[in-house]
């Protein structure tokens, strides 16, 4: 694993973020004080570069991928800049020991956000401008790159806000980089999270794959958005909300209201926006489950979910500059 990390490294070089050495980086954390969260990757740290800089630093769990994972994340963030992309600062590898340092986000991860119970949480607009720099975030590495990113784990949880809460996708640890010129790619196994993965990833006999899982993925999280909740809740007051994408489709489709409590006309307008890419993506997935009984195993040419990163930003009435627009 070590020698496959150096080689990826040694013919990368000229591309690479900062190479800190591991005593840098106990340095940089006080010995790995202030912990700011853990999951199966590993642990995130709060640290201080030099500068006076704060940054997030991400030391990970013995990989299971052989490096595979490190290397996603160098290879795919470590070369590209967008605003609503997570910077990687640097990263350091030490025999076993791997770590990547980025720009610390102040306000977290968006879950905290779209499923906290307090009062005080983010107004529409916000949430809003929120939605709109993720969609152009995926818009960017699909499209704004030298090398075509396919994610492969959008989810609001990967979804960070700096200070000004200006959302910045990360965590591309199962990203895969392809040619622009690609329109459908090859995985050997599935990849991503359930809840939030796009059918065609682990049902094979609905389509090929493509950059629109990611978008499926997003749909998905807007749902949240919307609902401020998760998209299954077994403790729902009625049997048919437990599902929300399912519920709020129905009652889009049948013209219902969807009361949200008190807001503004302005706050309504961007709601109806919103619900009209849900519906999107609700219309897409029920074309899917049709193509899957019509196939019964046999591989079509392509996948009919999502749509592209720009047709979101189109659905959320704001233009897309350099980029065909289409819902499809």
């Amino acid at each position: 694993m070590d020698d496959m990390i150096e080689n990826f490294l040694q013919s990368q070089n000229n591309l690479m973020p900062i190479r800190y050495s591991y005593s840098e980086i106990k340095r940089m954390t006080e010995g790995f004080k202030n912990k700011l969260g853990q999951g199966g990757y590993g642990s995130v740290f709060k640290g201080k570069l030099r500068s006076g800089q704060f940054v997030a630093v991400k030391l990970l769990n013995k990989s299971k991928a052989n490096g595979q994972d490190f290397i996603n994340e160098v290879a795919t963030i470590g070369r590209i800049h967008h605003v609503n992309v997570v910077r990687l600062i640097g990263f350091c590898v030490k025999g076993s020991k791997q770590a990547l340092v980025y720009d610390f986000m102040q306000n977290g991860s968006l879950d905290k956000i779209i499923f906290s119970t307090e009062s005080n949480t983010l107004g529409w607009q916000k949430m809003f401008e929120i939605a709109l720099g993720v969609a152009r975030g995926i818009e960017y590495i699909h499209r704004g790159c030298e090398m075509q990113i396919l994610h492969f784990d959008i989810k609001p949880h990967n979804i960070l806000l700096d200070e000004n809460f200006i959302p910045k996708v990360s965590d591309f640890g199962l990203a895969k980089l392809y040619s622009v010129d690609d329109s459908i790619v090859s995985l050997t196994a599935a990849r991503g999270t359930l809840g939030y993965m796009a059918p065609e990833l682990f049902y094979k006999n609905i389509g090929s794959i493509s950059y629109k899982a990611d978008v499926y993925s997003f749909g998905m999280m807007l749902m949240e958005i919307v609902g401020r909740r998760k998209n299954v809740n077994a403790s729902a007051e009625h049997s048919s909300q437990i599902y929300f994408p399912s519920w709020i489709y129905d009652q889009l489709e049948e013209g219902d209201i969807i009361e949200l409590g008190d807001v503004t006309e302005n706050e309504n307008k961007i709601m109806r926006k919103m619900g009209t890419a849900v519906t999107k993506v609700k219309m897409a997935q029920k074309e899917a489950q049709g193509v899957a009984e019509k196939r019964k195993g046999r591989r079509g040419p392509g996948s009919v979910i999502g749509s592209s990163a720009a047709g979101c930003i189109a659905i959320l009435g704001q233009p897309v500059a350099g980029s065909a627009v289409c819902i499809y």
